[in-house]
Parts: structure tokens; sequence; C-alpha cells
């Protein structure tokens, strides 16, 4: 939400700079509305997620719905995006839905928190190990920096005996003004019994708000060639990934 104070010179001559200061004030102090629903849609060159290609290296369209309790940092929501791995795999999915709820908040003046569960689902599959994964996760933010783990408490994305994975998240989103936001990023995938599956990956990109919509563009790579699609190519290879998002 963004809030802007309009005013005349000649207004600002009669009441002086202590009026302007006192309206930006109460514009500052207006509480934000107990309830929050957003809404998002995108299209990306490719849906690239941890490193690795969901769609063969093509274009995706992704979208979602967010709740927000603004009182107690509960949040609540769900996100999609078409895809192709699965159907590369030998299932019959083109589609992901992510489920999610958590809470997220303040510990003190510079170290913020985010906790919850996620839970990826690929409806009717049709994989030998079910492709539905379910995650717990913690995040602790440092002003533009986190640190970020994720739990799999499910085999997981259909991998067999994979229950215990874990991912670490560690990156930083710096406002480096006019709007542009750089995004850095580097994970590791750990799958448990299935170390040849195992990898890093990293990001390097940038964000431009618009107003009226934002573009990102990042390099992304996974080091890994354990993940092929059907004509042998690493669903990990360096790319370059274009994406267009608005919010509303």
């Amino acid at each position: 939400m963004r809030s802007r104070i309009a005013a005349h010179a000649a207004c600002l001559l009669v009441a002086g700079f202590g009026g302007l200061a006192q309206a930006q004030a109460q514009v500052q102090e207006t509480p934000a509305p107990e309830h929050q629903v957003s809404y998002n849609a995108a299209l990306t060159s490719e849906y690239r997620y941890r490193g690795l290609s969901q769609t063969r290296f093509q274009p995706a369209l992704q979208g979602g719905a967010d709740y927000t309790h603004t009182p107690s940092g509960f949040y609540a929501g769900t996100w999609l995006s078409t895809i192709k791995w699965i159907d590369d795999a030998g299932g019959d999915v083109n589609v992901e839905m992510d489920i999610y709820a958590g809470k997220r908040g303040q510990i003190n003046d510079s170290v913020s928190y985010d906790v919850g569960g996620l839970y990826y689902l690929y409806p009717s599959n049709g994989l030998p190990t079910n492709a539905n994964t379910f995650e717990f996760y913690g995040q602790l933010g440092f002003g533009p920096a986190y640190i970020k783990y994720s739990h799999a408490t499910s085999n997981l994305f259909g991998t067999a005996d994979s229950k215990g994975s874990g991912y670490l998240d560690i990156g930083a989103n710096i406002d480096v003004g006019s709007g542009v936001v750089l995004n850095l990023h580097a994970g590791r995938q750990r799958v448990k019994h299935n170390d040849d599956f195992s990898y890093n990956d990293f990001k390097v990109g940038v964000t431009k708000d618009f107003g009226f919509a934002s573009a990102s563009l990042a390099w992304v790579k996974a080091n890994t060639d354990s993940y092929l699609s059907p004509r042998g190519k690493n669903l990990g290879k360096s790319a370059a990934v274009l994406s267009v998002s608005k919010t509303f």
C-alpha cells in the first residue's frame, strides 16, 4: 500500500512546514488493515525451482492468492504454475499447486522470522513414487539478508526413499535505488539416501518495480548433471530467466 500527501505551494505558505509534517505523521500512523488479501500473476520465460527447470526450458504461466492477518502475522495462500517435468518423468500432470501457511514477525528491531509449512500438490500425478511433497520451513531475516531451511516430511518430489531431505537457502535482496533490487541466492539441496541427486544452485538477478508491474532478470545455475530432460539436456544448466509479474 502506498500513501501520498498532495499539497499546493500556496497552502504550504499559509500552513507552514509544521502542518505538512503533522499530515505526514498522521499518514504514517495509519494502521494496516487487519485482514489483507492480495493476488498475483506472472509470465516467465522458464520456471526454475531450486536451480532446476520445471518446464523443460519453456515459458510458464503462474498465479496465486494470499491472505494475511496483520495483528498476528499469520498468513496462508496458494500458488500455481504450469510445469512439464512430471509428464517427462512418465506421469500425467502439467500443473503444480502449492498450498502454504505460516507466521512471520520480528524477534527484535534487526531480526525477523518466518515459519510455516508448504505442500506441493501434483493431482493424480501417476508417478511410481507420489510426487506430492510436504515441507516445514523456518527463516531468519537480517535486514536485506536471510537464511532459510526447508525440511521434507515426505518423499521429495517423487524420489524414492528421500523422506527427511533438506534445502538450505541463503540470500539477500538489496535495494539499490530507483525501484531496483539486487537478488542474490545460493542453495544446497540434500536428497537423503540419494547423494547422487544432491546439488548446489545459484542465482544473481535484478528486479525492477515499474509501478504497474514488476520485471526480473536473473542468471541461474545448478551444479548437477543428475537431472536431465527427455532429450538429455541438463535441467540445471546456466540460463537467463526473464519474468514479468503483477500483484493486485
